[in-house]
Parts: C-alpha cells; sequence; structure tokens
C-alpha cells in the first residue's frame, strides 16, 4: 500500500474541488490512498460563507468518479438535513465509503467553528481495500477519551486531517508542532496503528499555517515527516512488516 500526503494550501472559496480532482487522477497510478487537510474543498476560515460554499453529498460524485482509481480522505464543508458539518470523506470504489463529522469544535482565542458548524456524536471504524480505518478532524485528537475510543475499535490506520496555525515560536522549534508529534505518536502506540497526519499550509487573514504533515508507525516513530510551511506532495509505503509484527506481539501478550 502507497498512501500520498497532500500538504497545500486550499483557497477560501469552490475551485479547490477541481484541484483535488486533478490531484488524485494525477497520482491514481503511484498510490492507493491520497489525503488532503481538513477543509480542503473549503478553506477554513469560511465564518458566514460557509452557509453558501458548504457542500451537498451529491456535489462530491466528481470525487467518488475519481475513487475508482484510488482512495480519497478529503475534508469538507458539508451539509446535511439543514445542519453543517466540518467532515472527513473518505471515498472508494465509486463510492462514498465512511463520513466523519467533527466532535470536538474550538471556540476559543482565534477559533469560532461552534459558531459555524454542528458536531458530531461518534468516532467509527470501518473497513477498507488497505485495512480497517479510522478517521479524526484535527482538535478531536486534543482527547484523552479519543485516544481510548480509537485503541477500543482495533484500527490499522488513522488518519487524522487538521488546519493547525502555526504557534509557539521557540528557539528549538516550533512548539505547536512538537505537541502534536507527542500525540500523534501516543495515538499510534496505543492503537498500535499506524497514524497519517496531514496539515495544510498557506495563509488565510493573518493565520499561518505549519504543514509538517507525517506518518507515524506503531511504536511511536516517524516513517515519513514534510517540510514545514511549505506544500508538499509526497507518497510512502508503510512497512507493513513492522505492523505485522506488532500485532503479533499483541496477541501474545
Amino acid at each position: 500500500m502507497t498512501v500520498t500526503l497532500v500538504q497545500n494550501a486550499p483557497r477560501l472559496n469552490r475551485t479547490n474541488l477541481g484541484a483535488c480532482e486533478a490531484l488524485a487522477a494525477a497520482y491514481s497510478g503511484r498510490n492507493d490512498v491520497i489525503v488532503f487537510p481538513e477543509l480542503a474543498l473549503n478553506g477554513y476560515l469560511l465564518q458566514d460563507k460557509v452557509f453558501e460554499d458548504a457542500w451537498t453529498l451529491p456535489e462530491l460524485e466528481p470525487l467518488a468518479k475519481a475513487s475508482l482509481a484510488c482512495d480519497i480522505v478529503v475534508g469538507a464543508a458539508l451539509k446535511e438535513n439543514g445542519r453543517t458539518y466540518n467532515t472527513a470523506c473518505y471515498f472508494s470504489g465509486g463510492e462514498l465509503r465512511h463520513l466523519h463529522r467533527k466532535l470536538h469544535l474550538p471556540n476559543y482565542g482565534m477559533f469560532e467553528e461552534a459558531r459555524y458548524f454542528f458536531r458530531g456524536e461518534r468516532i467509527e471504524a470501518f473497513d477498507t481495500t488497505y485495512g480497517r480505518s479510522v478517521m479524526l478532524v484535527c482538535e478531536d485528537l486534543w482527547r484523552a477519551q479519543t485516544m481510548a475510543d480509537v485503541a477500543a475499535l482495533k484500527p490499522e490506520f488513522v488518519y487524522v486531517i487538521a488546519n493547525s496555525p502555526a504557534r509557539g515560536f521557540e528557539e528549538d522549534g516550533l512548539a505547536i508542532e512538537g505537541q502534536w508529534d507527542a500525540l500523534l505518536k501516543s495515538l499510534a502506540q496505543l492503537s498500535n496503528a499506524y497514524v497519517v497526519f496531514v496539515n495544510r499550509v498557506g495563509f488565510e487573514d493573518g493565520l499561518g499555517f505549519w504543514g509538517g504533515s507525517r506518518v507515524i508507525t506503531p511504536r511511536g516513530e516517524a516513517e515519513e515527516t514534510l517540510p514545514l510551511f511549505d506544500e508538499a506532495v509526497v507518497s510512502v509505503t508503510p512497512d507493513h512488516r513492522l505492523h505485522d509484527v506488532e500485532k503479533w506481539l499483541a496477541k501474545i501478550d
């Protein structure tokens, strides 16, 4: 299995759908799963624009068709039954396989998500060609209960998509990167799963997003780390031999 991490800078409009579709097509012969950031189809600071720019599932049919060639994980503001959710979508085999609606909506400091989105209700696992999977959206991971819930589901892959702004510039590096790295490694070890983290870059209304997307092994080691602040598209082939050993060790403990 090869997974492609798309660390890009979505625009604050609906043109992102075509860009995601084109990238999925371009990498379809080189990867099995392509992963875009949180709200990749909309941009982050939608505010009142969310009511006109949010997508319906029928409008995302181009991505469903593109998933005939490779699976697609993508973030979108999605309208369902009169409500709008910050959603992670998994398309595979020409159809929508799973939705995860963001559970924890930050509403402090620079964040106002609870003002514009409804919160989801649960974390669920789903089966794919490449293994049992779970999706999370950004703030979801910053809860101890999330770690426990994901571990109980026994996934093989956890996809975490984010729009994390840069904070804490220090002499020895970016504080927010270190915090995320610790959370992602803990999640990987506790759930005995590969964790695929994709965070956007670029600027919106004074907010700068730091990127640093990465793949973490079940041992809590970074198998691949993308650069800070720059756009990058990188394909990674997780070492399934390592995962098989971890699963075997878990069985005999």
